[in-house]
């Protein structure tokens, strides 16, 4: 049961209502996380509006899940990780993928490079080597997917939060984390 209220349209008051409207013509669905996120409409409207403009950049949709998922197991967020298994199998990710995302790789070479440099800003909290900065440059990154990296890094960290803090109810097909090694 989650902690932190989750609006439903029935509770909703008519801005929550126009933004659950919204959510639902794009994604046929809201997601309960979306749902604690309305208790403050303006931070909804400001997750919405980054995680619009950050998924027009330059990183394609499968290294934005693949980030996604790495981050997810990474953090133990068990919404966010069964939420973007879902959405990462729609994208196309495979099963093997996506165990390799959750590891902190990928079977794409340059895909894993941004998925290592994903988890190093997690685990350094953003005080990344040269040797990790050269990794993703070497891979093909210049410092525009850089900065995209590390924005998605963030909105990651935000719905984990999220997640974590409100235990919302899970409403994606439910993926079990694994202990940390």
């Amino acid at each position: 049961m989650a902690r932190i209220n989750v609006v439903t349209h029935e509770t909703a008051n008519a801005e929550q209502k126009a933004l659950f409207d919204v959510i639902q013509s794009k994604l046929g669905i809201v997601p309960n996380f979306l749902k604690v996120f309305a208790n403050s409409p303006e931070a909804l409207k400001a997750f919405l509006g980054l995680h619009g403009i950050a998924n027009t950049g330059s990183l394609d949709a499968l290294t934005r899940e693949r980030i996604a998922l790495a981050l997810a197991q990474h953090n133990a967020c068990q919404y966010c990780l069964s939420a973007h298994t879902a959405i990462g199998r729609k994208a196309g990710l495979d099963n093997a993928e996506i165990e390799a995302n959750r590891a902190g790789g990928s079977h794409d070479a340059k895909a894993a490079a941004a998925v290592r440099f994903a988890r190093a800003l997690v685990a350094h909290s953003g005080e990344v080597t040269s040797a990790e900065l050269a990794d993703v440059r070497n891979a093909g990154y210049g410092d525009a997917e850089i900065v995209e990296i590390i924005t998605h890094v963030g909105m990651n960290i935000l719905t984990n939060i999220l997640g974590k803090a409100s235990r919302v109810d899970i409403d994606f097909p439910q993926v079990e984390l694994r202990p940390a090694a």
